[in-house]
């Protein structure tokens, strides 16, 4: 049967410019979007012994429970689903796992495909208006870096409950190969914000552009601090802590200023940069091996770093997904494809 050209067109531009999944959605009807594949049902994982038992009715606000938060969009939704199923395998307690979704369209669709897939898992979906941040990002040098739902981790305190405590940011780019809760626990000290593995042999300075470091006012900024990168798609936040602190508004500080004068080329990472490098609890780099979708331009097959693996992350251009279908995979991708829900058109019936 041919597919209306409304349809049609809609689909092209999603495959062709994904980046605008969110906001060309916002120009059609919400929820008339249908995914062009489906997903099949992943299996239930249940508790250990030892596990701590929450009633229905606790969930949201327990703190036995391991907050996660991640994004939803029609566009990543496939590395949702296959970072999803990594989480709750390797848990100890995946009964006890409660996920907060946030998306900016077609929240009716993405929630009936988690359910579909997912249908005893815990979780709560959230509207994030693409207008919250619209008038704030500048051009960067990847369009996939500019979508607003990308700056949603900088409004969790805002949009999840006052009761949820502490949260485990997730990009869906990635999979859990150890349990999740062990990094839920990282201590986060007498006041630091947020934990996340450091990187202090990258280059710093190369995040923000000369003219930030050439103004005195503006490269002070990092006076009495030991500034390291770290990557914003792991990490441990005390929402309590940033709520306190405000620090939705000092990050959308720099990016006032950033619409101003160019300070830096990324989209969301270097404001998390401004405000918090230096002043972070640290994480084992095992919580996040990174970069294994190579750079923000080529997107070339990476190594795994030295060392143990807890998580691996695609961040980067190149995701496992979209290689596997070109049939030009990276050797490590093969790692992410046992996770892929995607229900192939050749499956059979066991």
């Amino acid at each position: 049967m041919l597919i209306p050209n409304p349809t049609f067109l809609f689909l092209i531009t999603l495959l062709f410019f994904p980046c605008l999944s969110s906001s060309v959605a916002q120009n059609a009807p919400r929820d008339t979007f249908t995914f062009t594949h489906q997903f099949k049902e992943a299996p239930q994982f249940y508790n250990s012994p030892a596990c701590k038992p929450i009633s229905a009715d606790d969930y949201t606000c327990s703190d036995d429970a391991v907050h996660i938060a991640m994004t939803l969009d029609t566009t990543y939704i496939r590395g949702s689903m296959a970072a999803i199923l990594s989480v709750l395998q390797h848990s100890s307690c995946p009964q006890n796992v409660f996920f907060h979704f946030v998306c900016s369209s077609n929240p009716s669709l993405l929630r009936s495909a988690i359910s579909n897939s997912f249908p005893y898992l815990q979780f709560q979906l959230y509207s994030f208006k693409d207008s919250t941040v619209s008038g704030l990002i500048s051009t960067s040098i990847r369009s996939a870096l500019d979508c607003p739902l990308n700056y949603a981790r900088s409004y969790l305190a805002n949009l999840l409950p006052l009761c949820v405590r502490r949260v485990v940011y997730l990009d869906s780019d990635l999979l859990l190969v150890d349990d999740i809760a062990k990094l839920a626990a990282t201590p986060l000290g007498e006041d630091s914000v947020l934990a996340a593995p450091e990187y202090c042999n990258a280059n710093f300075t190369s995040y923000f552009t000369p003219t930030f470091w050439s103004n005195p006012s503006l490269s002070l900024t990092f006076a009495d601090r030991n500034p390291c990168y770290f990557n914003t798609g792991v990490m441990v936040i005390d929402l309590e802590r940033w709520r306190a602190g405000d620090y939705t508004t000092k990050i959308e500080e720099w990016m006032e200023l950033q619409k101003r004068m160019r300070i830096y080329e990324l989209g969301s990472l270097p404001p998390f940069l401004l405000v918090f490098a230096g002043k972070i609890a640290p994480v084992d780099h095992r919580w996040n091996q990174h970069g294994l979708g190579g750079d923000n331009l080529r997107g070339l097959c990476r190594d795994l770093h030295p060392g143990p693996v807890s998580l691996l992350h695609w961040s980067g251009k190149g995701k496992p997904w979209a290689r596997l279908d070109a049939n030009r995979p990276c050797p490590l991708d093969a790692l992410w494809a046992p996770y892929d829900l995607l229900q192939t058109p050749f499956a059979l019936d066991s």
